[in-house]
């Protein structure tokens, strides 16, 4: 059985923030060997928007409100979750929450580039030309 999360830092388990930051440095770091850090500061001040499935984070992301617009970030599945949209289910929960609760603030993220269509399907735009981040080709977005 799955559930969805939404949560503050500080609301967090223990047990919770220690499988984000695992989920989050097998896919980012280890996975797609981007040897960065993954603890950048943010996550004190993001929200935490997690499906949790057989007692582990299938899938995560966050979303950052104290800034001018708003970011959503770090959209990863586990990868023995992969392929049943748990990031799309993420996506239109972050969408439906950002655009209720902060409905006149632009909503933003930074995307792999093989993934604009991805969050395209969610109303987001492209509004840089390619970069490389750690390497990996990505673009900014906005909804």
């Amino acid at each position: 059985m799955s559930a969805i999360y939404l949560k503050t830092f500080s609301e967090l388990t223990l047990t919770e923030l220690y499988r984000m930051l695992k989920l989050r440095v097998d896919v980012f770091v280890v996975e797609q060997n981007c040897p960065y850090p993954e603890l950048d500061g943010e996550d004190e001040d993001a929200l935490h928007l997690f499906i949790e499935e057989d007692g582990e984070i299938a899938s995560y992301l966050r979303i950052i409100i104290n800034q001018p617009k708003t970011r959503i970030g770090r959209v990863v599945t586990h990868k023995n979750y992969r392929g049943k949209k748990l990031s799309s289910k993420l996506m239109k929960e972050a969408m439906v929450y950002t655009k209720s609760q902060y409905p006149k603030k632009v909503v933003i993220l930074s995307a792999q580039e093989h993934l604009q269509q991805f969050y395209g399907k969610f109303g987001f735009n492209t509004v840089s030309e390619m970069y490389l981040e750690d390497g990996i080709p990505h673009i900014d977005m906005e909804f």
